[in-house]
């Protein structure tokens, strides 16, 4: 059974307090002006959360992925939703491939930068032209010198336009000189340096707090100290992040999920349409508890997923579980808050719609619910590989 320990309340109600100022009009004014939220971002830094996974060496608090889960449920529970939570969240799950395959001066250089909140990070992987086939990147970085020059694209690159460097993967080796073509990929923690770099911001339906961008590298110089493990091993590397960043993301939904679903019962009992509040209606009630259990459900995945992964267990199937049961969990809470809401759910004033259109992202990154089906399939079933 998971049950939070006393220490991971406390966690919730602290955060519970730091999200007190952060309310509804904050949040809708954030939208309005599409305003990175940075006091909020700098709050959660002076708090010391941004290195809740980080050991304590380097000023993090050395927990681990279940802290940080909970950690991120309740900041997304909250009227911030997910532009509260895309504002720290990459700060949180990136620095684990500088953790776990970074040299200590590296480690030394950048981790109490970004606990401290000084260095915000970004994440460089998706192109338009490989989409979720990260092998087929074509992104280059030739060597120069003492490190490298690298020429490329990346999109829906978030935060960029307040990042300071960019976990940055781009192949070393062309992919017709190997025979797998996970080979020859590397990783780099580089410098968004502006004379090199062109950050172009996406227009999209939700979340117009946090930015979303295209991002043109043109022969960027990066030295060799700025490269994180071996040459060519940079797929494997981010693998290790990749799966708390799964589970990061079904907290995230659960959270939005549960901050809609409040709302939505709330509305169900002060609502009274033909003499009786429409939560008295069983076509009213029964969606709303379905939604529930669901997220309940999708919870109890998330947990289970990030204590294995902190126990150093293989944990892909459960953290690719928990993403898509979150995700699911949590677009149909906002939606079943929207329906409740009537024609109240579709106004601004009362905020349901805005938390639809920021969980939707869930259900499309970092990787797409039919991956997830494919992958459960392969490996929980033995079926055949289907992609």
């Amino acid at each position: 059974m998971f049950k939070l320990s006393p220490e991971q309340r406390a966690i919730e109600a602290a955060v519970e307090k730091l999200m007190a100022p952060f309310d509804e009009a904050y949040w809708r004014a954030c939208e309005a002006e599409a305003r990175f939220p940075e006091d909020f971002r700098r709050a959660v830094a002076a708090g010391g959360w941004l290195g809740i996974a980080l050991p304590q060496v380097f000023g993090g608090a050395g927990l681990g992925v279940v802290e940080a889960v909970v950690l991120m449920q309740a900041i997304a529970n909250s009227p911030g939703a997910m532009a509260a939570a895309s504002a720290v969240h990459m700060n949180i799950f990136g620095p684990q491939a500088i953790v776990k395959h970074g040299s200590n001066a590296q480690k030394q250089r950048w981790l109490p930068r970004i606990v401290a909140g000084d260095l915000i990070t970004c994440f460089g992987v998706t192109e338009p032209g490989a989409g979720l086939d990260t092998t087929r990147i074509a992104t280059r970085a030739q060597r120069d010198g003492a490190g490298y020059l690298i020429s490329g694209q990346k999109v829906w690159t978030s935060t960029a336009q307040e990042a300071e460097r960019v976990l940055l993967l781009a192949r070393t080796t062309p992919i017709d000189e190997l025979a797998d073509p996970a080979d020859g990929l590397t990783l780099f923690f580089a410098a968004l340096d502006p004379a090199h770099v062109e950050i172009r911001e996406i227009a999209k339906m939700g979340r117009q707090a946090v930015d979303s961008n295209v991002v043109i590298y043109d022969k960027l110089p990066v030295l060799q100290d700025d490269r994180i493990g071996a040459e060519g091993q940079g797929f494997r590397i981010l693998l290790d992040s990749l799966n708390p960043e799964r589970c990061l993301v079904a907290a995230e939904a659960i959270g939005i999920g549960r901050q809609a679903l409040a709302r939505a019962t709330a509305y169900a009992c002060e609502r009274e349409v033909f003499g009786r509040p429409i939560g008295r209606n069983q076509a009213i009630q029964h969606p709303l508890a379905q939604c529930h259990m669901a997220l309940e459900a999708a919870w109890l995945t998330t947990l289970q997923a990030a204590a294995l992964y902190d126990a150093g267990e293989a944990c892909g199937i459960e953290a690719n579980s928990a993403k898509y049961l979150g995700a699911e969990a949590g677009y149909s809470a906002c939606e079943q808050a929207v329906l409740t809401l009537g024609g109240m759910g579709y106004a601004k004033e009362f905020g349901v719609e805005r938390l639809l259109r920021e969980v939707w992202i869930t259900r499309l990154a970092p990787i797409s619910q039919q991956l997830i089906l494919c992958h459960v399939a392969e490996k929980a079933l033995g079926l055949p590989k289907s992609y």
